[in-house]
């Protein structure tokens, strides 16, 4: 059983930082990539940033120089170090993850997301 745990969402006021960590374990043959999503209250979910599994870093504009993601590969985990949040960086912030898993059957590639961690940011 593959899953995906998030932690480390909260209540902040504007201007401070928070780190959400994703963790991913199970039959885990490879990590493709890695990304958080957001979604806030009435709108879509949203790409926030994604690290290949070569280390490439993408972020959503509105994120850039504030926001940074970060993978150890040694552990399957990725984390969110967010500052100078502000109140539209309010959401549910989940982590999915691009995996190649053992099965029954072999190996097979799918996505897999987290359960999503809300994040508050007071103005």
């Amino acid at each position: 059983q593959v899953q995906l745990v998030e932690s480390g969402g909260g209540l902040v006021q504007a201007g401070g930082s928070l780190r959400l960590s994703c963790a991913a374990s199970g039959s885990i043959v490879s990590i493709n990539a890695m990304a958080w999503y957001r979604q806030a209250p009435g709108k879509q979910r949203e790409l926030v940033a994604i690290i290949t599994s070569g280390g490439s870093t993408n972020y959503e504009d509105s994120v850039k120089g504030r926001f940074t993601a970060s993978r150890d590969t040694s552990k399957n985990t990725l984390d969110l170090q967010m500052n100078s949040l502000k109140p539209e960086d309010t959401a549910v912030y989940y982590c999915t993850a691009d995996l190649t898993v053992y099965t029954g059957r072999g190996a097979t590639r799918r996505d897999y997301w987290g359960q999503g961690t809300q994040v508050t940011v007071s103005s």
